[in-house]
């Protein structure tokens, strides 16, 4: 299949089987909130983020507050979401600077964002599409695992990978793809033990045709070999 067709079938794929406006996994109510909990969704799954923030955001209730939090004390409050020492220093660092060089209000622009302590690109642009709604493709353990999975790139390295998306899917499809690869992620694509043989992308998954060639009687090797079962 050329790549061409292999993109439109994907997205036509996700845009069948998930929502075209998959809500944020990560929970918050303001810009500066989300981008704290991005930050400590650092080497962290969503849930336990969002089990941690509903009382980080009570007791820290503005930018000035997290500005002028007691870094042993924060240490604390952040500690189940693991490198809580670094999540610390740079939560307050960024708030410190969002105080003095941007009024206080989450920046837009992609370079201030990453100007940020805390902030690289994978989580500029969760802020960049959720916030402005600015497209950008948010490569996470979920986009990362499941683009090389689906052949759409051939690097590991988060950025590259980034690169390579904006280069082959429509910039329409952006935003969406990164929510609708989340939720595929989850319900199928695992990390370990992927439900290959269930999943609505096997025809055009490299890797799920040769999970399932590898353990799938000889006829239906056959088959899917010649592309009779695409």
């Amino acid at each position: 299949m050329k790549q061409d067709s292999q993109i439109s079938e994907i997205l036509k794929i996700l845009d069948t089987h998930y929502p075209k406006n998959i809500v944020c996994y990560l929970d918050h109510e303001t810009p500066f909130q989300l981008l704290i909990a991005t930050i400590l969704s650092a080497q962290c799954t969503d849930d336990r983020v969002n089990l941690v923030t509903p009382q980080l955001f009570k007791k820290y209730q503005t930018v000035e507050a997290f500005a002028t939090a007691s870094l042993e004390e924060l240490e604390q409050n952040i500690k189940s979401t693991g490198f809580y020492k670094n999540k610390a220093k740079n939560i307050i660092a960024c708030a410190t600077k969002i105080l003095n060089d941007f009024g206080g209000e989450v920046p837009k622009e992609l370079d201030d964002l990453t100007s940020l302590a805390g902030v690289g690109r994978k989580t500029a642009n969760v802020i960049r599409g959720n916030i402005y709604h600015i497209p950008s493709i948010v490569v996470d353990t979920h986009v990362k695992r499941i683009s090389i999975r689906l052949g759409l790139t051939l690097y590991t390295d988060p950025t590259q990978i980034e690169m390579d998306l904006m280069k082959i899917l429509p910039k329409e499809h952006w935003i969406r793809y990164n929510t609708q690869i989340i939720a595929h992620g989850r319900a199928i694509c695992t990390a370990r033990s992927p439900k290959c043989s269930l999943c609505m992308f096997l025809h055009v998954c490299p890797f799920g045709l040769k999970a399932c060639l590898e353990i799938l009687p000889n006829e239906v090797q056959i088959a899917l070999a010649k592309g009779h079962m695409y």
